[in-house]
């Protein structure tokens, strides 16, 4: 199955073709992609392709750094609504841990390890494109993203003891040695970024009282948008912070940088309330969980957010008419999943 990246992903890619003297209309109808799209960051396409358009263009430009020039075009907010709620993580390990654990919701491909060992970390960078492709250009806009998520949590001065890549140096690295400092290495064992433990545990300085720009607009902008609007947002963060445990409204609207009261407002606008939005995402959320085999059923109610198994039960049937465990046993296709799936 063919693994996706949203639009988002290649943010400022028109105007870095342009910058270069290329056409970049050519080199995206190449891979599949319409050039239209650009404009919609939060639509989904294959990752395959945004990998194999970075590489020509790379070579159409006679720019062997073109992934990480795209890097400097990038702003936060590209990451879409993770980047609400990792700007509220009070240390660099609880948002680099919350980046890790959703990172498919802003590319389907990447895939982050982190690997602790005494006083030194190592955050380990792959990507999974469904298909054999050359991933430099790819890997260095990743690497460049994560690094200055990373300054952006630390402060800006901060730098890693080591930026690793597998692929070897090309004849300049002048571009690589701006953005990552004097320590990136190239023919390396793992892509990867190497730095203290103690980085883990500091201050995410970003969190605070503070509201960026692009949360201080984001709900403003959205009834401009025709693929957002207030009630998809507020979904995407609930189902994002339905596992934390953190999923109240106050959240959501801290997350979003306004109060409650501009939350209700927006949703009452669309006719609807955060209870029935928060209900609807649980649904579902639950449908295709319970039918899976991934999770556990109590693992199902942790990630949906109820404080036991049995609330979990109670709810799921009063919303399908039949246990968790029925509805497993119905439309599972696979094989049962664990014990877990006895307790509801």
């Amino acid at each position: 199955m063919k693994r996706l990246a949203r639009y988002a992903a290649i943010t400022g890619y028109a105007e870095l073709c342009a910058s270069l003297g290329t056409d970049p209309t050519p080199l995206l109808r190449g891979v599949g992609l319409e050039p239209a799209g650009l404009g919609l960051p939060d639509r989904w396409v294959p990752a395959i392709a945004i990998a194999r358009l970075l590489e020509r263009s790379a070579a159409a430009t006679r720019c062997p750094d073109f992934g990480l020039r795209l890097v400097e075009r990038r702003r936060f907010a590209s990451l879409g609504p993770v980047s609400l709620v990792i700007r509220e993580e009070p240390d660099v390990r609880s948002a680099l841990k919350f980046l890790m654990r959703y990172q498919h919701m802003y590319n389907e491909a990447l895939r982050m390890r982190l690997v602790e060992a005494e006083d030194v970390a190592t955050i380990r960078v792959a990507l999974e494109l469904g298909e054999p492709a050359d991933t430099r250009q790819t890997a260095e806009l990743a690497m460049g993203v994560l690094h200055g998520l990373l300054r952006d949590f630390r402060g800006g001065r901060w730098q890693p003891l080591a930026v690793c890549f597998t692929h070897i140096a090309p004849e300049d690295i002048s571009t690589h040695l701006e953005t990552f400092g004097p320590m990136v290495k190239f023919d390396q064992e793992f892509t990867g970024i190497v730095l203290y433990t103690s980085d883990l545990d500091a201050p995410n300085v970003m969190s605070g009282p503070s509201i960026g720009p692009y949360a201080r607009q984001f709900l403003d902008t959205l009834d401009a948008r025709s693929e957002a609007t207030p009630v998809t947002r507020v979904r995407e963060l609930i189902e994002l912070l339905l596992p934390t445990g953190r999923c109240s409204v106050e959240q959501v609207a801290r997350s979003l940088g306004v109060d409650r009261r501009t939350v209700h407002r927006h949703l009452a606008g669309a006719g609807q309330n955060y209870t029935t939005v928060l209900n609807a995402v649980r649904v579902d959320l639950a449908e295709h969980l319970v039918a899976g085999r991934r999770y556990s059923l109590t693992e199902v109610s942790e990630l949906l957010g109820f404080s036991s198994a049995s609330n979990f039960s109670r709810w799921f049937s009063s919303e399908f008419g039949c246990s968790p465990r029925q509805w497993r046993v119905t439309y599972r296709t696979d094989p049962i999943v664990g014990a877990g799936d006895a307790l509801v």
